[in-house]
């Protein structure tokens, strides 16, 4: 007998979790039922402590696979396929060799019996928490094909979101790149040569052409080892950022900021509606989507907020009031979730949300970029001007002089 640890709900929506003993997750599955449980997650412990060690071996899927591979699926499902035939296709014309692993293994989980859910659990590298849960909730309600695609809609949103604000932010990362490089280059190999030539001269040099010396040959001499010094800082922060409290407050500060933490909390916020959007629209209980989208959220601040949100609709506030009592979401998502609770349309009015949230990410990200690249641009031509101006201010002063 093996010990499982559960995640679960019962019919009133409170959330428990404990340990169960089954020969296997299956069975663990049925026992919790046969309590009026209704499982969210089941693990092995003793498996889940083994991986822990083997987790960098897992094989991994990019997103952009992950989206492909969620789209046909759901289109082979659709068009009347089992669920055994379809991840056999699927097996076939996978082009990764991660993939095809992944899908086999499925598959054979499958045939000796297990459920769609269950499969997927024994993959969580690959497989997120709102799948696994979106997958459940179809399996449940027998709309797993609707589901699916519902599913493919969601991770292509979130995916073309991720692609377009890298893709904003590329040209601005290219460009410091490149101007740091051309200053270094500048203060370690063009500097020294050509000043050389004044202090041979023995000529009292400007202010800003002694500060020029200085600092490259500071840079020469300690440029290495602040670089390193930089790097261990920040591999130094990394570590200290894996503490909750360092990390919240960290977390607290960015989402104050002026512009990065509006933008920060936007990006949040759209993750967020959009996977309550895929989980209440799949049939999932309102309890178990609140626990999911907790989850994709980055930001401990928000996490906590909706951790605090869930606690108020299991007292039987609304989903609004209790968001809306934690100031921690726009006000605009709070509105929709209360139009669509009202309504009876909550999934339809949070997958609006998620669109509105994510056209204003992308319309926010476009101005903070338009704005870096002349501010980058007029900082490397201002710096560059201050070398030039420290080398040609002793050459002026001579000609003077020889006048």
């Amino acid at each position: 007998m093996a010990v499982f640890s559960y995640k679960a709900v019962d019919a009133a929506g409170r959330q428990s979790s404990g340990t169960v003993e089954a020969d296997s997750a299956r069975s663990a599955r049925g026992v919790l039922r046969g309590r009026a449980l209704f499982p969210i997650d089941i693990a092995d412990q003793a498996a889940s402590a083994n991986s822990a060690g083997r987790r960098w071996l897992a094989p991994r899927l990019r997103e952009s696979d992950l989206c492909l591979l969620t789209r046909q699926w759901a289109m082979l499902l659709a068009s009347g396929l089992t669920m055994e035939q379809a991840l056999s296709a699927l097996s076939e014309q996978a082009e990764s060799a991660a993939a095809r692993l992944v899908l086999e293994s499925v598959r054979s989980e499958i045939v000796g019996g297990y459920s769609l859910r269950a499969a997927l659990d024994s993959h969580p590298t690959i497989f997120p928490t709102i799948y696994r849960a979106t997958v459940a909730a179809g399996e449940k309600s027998g709309e797993l094909a609707t589901v699916m695609t519902q599913l493919a809609d969601y991770l292509e949103r979130r995916h073309a979101l991720r692609q377009k604000t890298l893709q904003a932010m590329l040209y601005p990362a290219i460009v410091t790149i490149v101007a740091l490089l051309v200053i270094i280059g500048l203060m370690t190999y063009v500097v020294p040569q050509v000043v050389a030539v004044f202090q041979q001269s023995k000529q009292a040099l400007p202010f800003l052409t002694r500060a020029l010396i200085a600092l490259s040959a500071f840079i020469r001499q300690w440029g290495l080892a602040v670089l390193l010094v930089l790097v261990g800082l920040l591999v130094a922060a990394r570590i200290a950022l894996r503490r909750e409290d360092l990390r919240r407050r960290w977390d607290a500060w960015l989402l104050g900021l002026p512009l990065i933490g509006r933008q920060l909390r936007t990006l949040e916020t759209t993750r967020f509606a959009g996977t309550l959007a895929i989980l209440v629209g799949s049939g999932v209980p309102l309890l178990s989507a609140l626990d999911a989208g907790r989850q994709v959220l980055a930001r401990l601040p928000l996490s906590d907020a909706v951790a605090k949100a869930a606690d108020g609709v299991r007292e039987g506030q609304s989903l609004a009031a209790a968001l809306g009592r934690t100031r921690q979401f726009p006000a605009l998502l709070v509105h929709m979730i209360a139009n669509g609770e009202a309504t009876g349309r909550l999934d339809q009015l949070l997958e609006r949300a998620a669109r509105l949230q994510q056209a204003d990410a992308e319309n926010r990200t476009a101005v903070i970029t338009t704005l870096l690249e002349p501010l980058l641009l007029l900082a490397m031509g201002g710096i560059v001007l201050v070398i030039v101006l420290a080398v040609m201010q002793p050459i002026i002063e001579i000609n003077h002089l020889l006048r």
